[in-house]
């Protein structure tokens, strides 16, 4: 585990380092307050300091302040260490956002002990972590392709759409993206071949976003595309790029190359329509792609299409 040390006293300083390296810790020394908070400002931050309370330039306890001030997921656990027995000072430090103290002289093995305790506290932090952030990816992704859900696609919609009215508009459109004749894909190949194709097409749209553009998976075989930052761009030619990237080659699969084609309808966003708006103007759109023949694209609010 990384370590900063924060002592200005050398023959302190020195002797922490030593037993800290001596049970396989990898240390930072710091002289002063100022360079223990920078360092702990930094990404990629040590997750346990032991901080002197007197030291120049910047006190212990300042330096703890600012570091629980600076906003995080992982803060750092922090130990004081201090001349000071008496228990208001040690109280204070708590109090103050120290998460254990140690006295000087100090003790190897007390030293030692309090480090686990440090360490073990970190670990259960990186665990609740990782579990919160599963479920908060569960919430918002499809299991079966790693999308977007449509609850989510949909929050990314009505925030592009709040974005688009509070400044000048750069230009927003909304994509419905559906697989033709998807159930004979499943009919002929199985729905275990099928969810093999919806998950290969999945990544097939997502290697031709943009980077600010969103894709999620809608229903079924419908996804969603996102499309801001169109003001100057031919619409027609950004989702071209899907629809070629799809029907150009066959998806290959464990039972082989199952070829397929998408229709598109889209819809460029105009002021005042709200999320149900445009999706209903983009899916009218979709309807008249299909009906028009499929693999190709229709956008809302065009009498002729050119197909």
């Amino acid at each position: 585990m990384r370590i900063l040390i924060a002592e200005d006293d050398l023959t302190s300083r020195v002797a922490l380092a030593g037993i800290l390296r001596k049970i396989d810790h990898d240390v930072i020394e710091t002289v002063n307050g100022a360079d223990a908070l920078e360092v702990l400002k930094r990404p990629d931050a040590p997750a346990l300091a032991i901080l002197d309370w007197m030291m120049p330039q910047m006190d212990g306890m300042e330096v703890v302040r600012r570091v629980r001030s600076l906003p995080t997921d992982r803060p750092p656990y922090l130990i004081m260490l201090t001349a000071k027995g008496e228990k208001a000072d040690i109280v204070a430090g708590l109090d103050g956002g120290a998460d254990d103290y140690l006295a000087k002289p100090f003790d190897p093995g007390e030293l030692g002990a309090r480090i686990e305790v440090g360490r073990r506290l970190i670990e259960m932090q990186a665990q609740f972590l990782a579990a919160r952030n599963a479920l908060a990816h569960e919430a918002t992704h499809d299991p079966l392709t790693g999308l977007l859900n449509r609850r989510a696609i949909l929050d990314a919609l009505a925030r592009q759409l709040s974005r688009e009215r509070r400044r000048h508009p750069d230009g927003l459109a909304v994509g419905i993206c559906d697989i033709d004749h998807f159930k004979l894909v499943n009919d002929t190949y199985g729905h275990l071949v099928g969810d093999e194709v919806l998950c290969r097409f999945a990544r097939i749209l997502e290697s031709n976003l943009r980077p600010y553009d969103f894709l999620g998976r809608f229903g079924g075989e419908e996804f969603v595309v996102i499309t801001p930052l169109i003001e100057h761009l031919n619409v027609r030619m950004l989702y071209q790029r899907f629809l070629s990237a799809i029907s150009d080659r066959p998806i290959p699969t464990k039972a082989g190359q199952v070829p397929v084609t998408i229709s598109i309808g889209v819809k460029i966003w105009s002021a005042d329509e709200d999320v149900d708006a445009m999706l209903m103007a983009a899916d009218r759109a979709l309807y008249r792609a299909k009906s028009a023949g499929r693999n190709r694209i229709c956008l809302a609010d065009e009498f002729e299409d050119g197909y």
